[in-house]
């Protein structure tokens, strides 16, 4: 077992030890029933203090992946990896993600999923409660100052960055979707039902944290194509008027639209249409089907699971593409 101590990293040497131990269990260079080195045994040869290394063999045995017998020493009791997936919102899209996560994982890793709600002190919190206590970090991050402070503080190789690409860098895991070009060429796929209306409108209500980067394309494509276009922030202007076709990121915005709908008469996809972000399993049920543009969350589950399984860098985009139904 090479432990690797770099005392010029910013890492703390006992977290660098932690992280070594799960290493080898993650490529079977130690297993269950295994003798660790002992406290002075690390000391001596790696020149670390006894404070230090008992440091990070009392995390260990906390996350139950060693035990101390007396006059014996330290043993590998199991090789269970436990691993925290933070998300921003529990939402439909995101159960799909967590199923495919899970699905994807050998049985001895156990998955703990915590939400941030995009509140920087959750996620403060979160991430700084979970160092030493997982194997590898899957961040779902958000957009704000404080957010790459924090993820400095974590070990590159441990750590894989999902859905949005923000406070990203060369050299950081990441499976993104893409907001913008991506979502620009699907929205190029619906240009044909498109015409069948006199305007397209993106409601983006103020309360999401959707990239802004889809309005801008939005805007581009509609000048491309000459559409005309609008753009509505606040739901209270949300008013459903026959011969436009509306986008939008909130299911709130389309349970309002086929409200407004039922009460005015009109028929989706052919009055009025309707084109909704993100698939869920329900969407090609409600009504007669709701056109989608979503990435495939499944995929995107399934890539950061094989970072787990996998210790190889992982930088992924997973394409976002057109569902067309009913309601365009």
């Amino acid at each position: 077992m090479n432990l690797n101590i770099n005392f010029n990293s910013d890492i703390p040497k006992y977290q660098q030890l932690v992280n070594a131990i799960n290493d080898a269990l993650s490529n079977n260079s130690l297993t269950s029933g295994d003798a660790l080195p002992s406290v002075n045994s690390i000391c001596n040869s790696y020149n670390l203090s006894r404070d230090t290394v008992f440091k990070a063999y009392t995390i260990l045995k906390e996350n139950s992946v060693i035990e101390s017998v007396p006059n014996k020493g330290y043993y590998v009791t199991n090789d269970t990896r436990k691993v925290l997936l933070v998300l921003d919102t529990f939402k439909a899209y995101k159960e799909v993600l967590y199923h495919s996560f899970v699905n994807n994982l050998p049985k001895n890793v156990i998955v703990d999923v915590q939400f941030h709600h995009y509140n920087i002190n959750n996620f403060k919190t979160i991430l700084n409660n979970g160092k030493g206590k997982y194997y590898k970090f899957v961040v779902m991050s958000f957009n704000h100052k404080d957010v790459p402070m924090v993820l400095s503080e974590f070990d590159d190789e441990k750590l894989l960055l999902i859905d949005w690409n923000i406070h990203s860098n060369g050299t950081k895991n990441f499976v993104f979707q893409d907001f913008g070009k991506s979502f620009y060429e699907a929205l190029k796929e619906a240009t044909v039902p498109f015409k069948k209306y006199k305007k397209l409108v993106f409601v983006y209500p103020t309360f999401t944290n959707h990239p802004t980067e889809s309005l801008t394309y939005f805007k581009m494509f509609c000048e491309a194509y000459s559409f005309k276009y609008k753009i509505i922030t606040n739901t209270d202007e949300f008013k459903v008027t026959k011969g436009e076709a509306y986008i939008s990121v909130s299911d709130r915005v389309l349970g309002m639209f086929l409200e407004q709908c039922r009460t005015k008469g009109f028929e989706p996809g052919m009055d009025v249409g309707f084109l909704s972000y993100n698939e869920t399993p329900m969407k090609q049920f409600i009504y007669k089907g709701i056109s989608v543009i979503s990435t495939d969350f499944q995929e995107l589950g399934a890539k950061a699971a094989a970072f787990i399984k996998q210790d190889k860098p992982v930088q992924s985009y997973i394409p976002t593409t057109l569902i067309l139904r009913e309601s365009l």
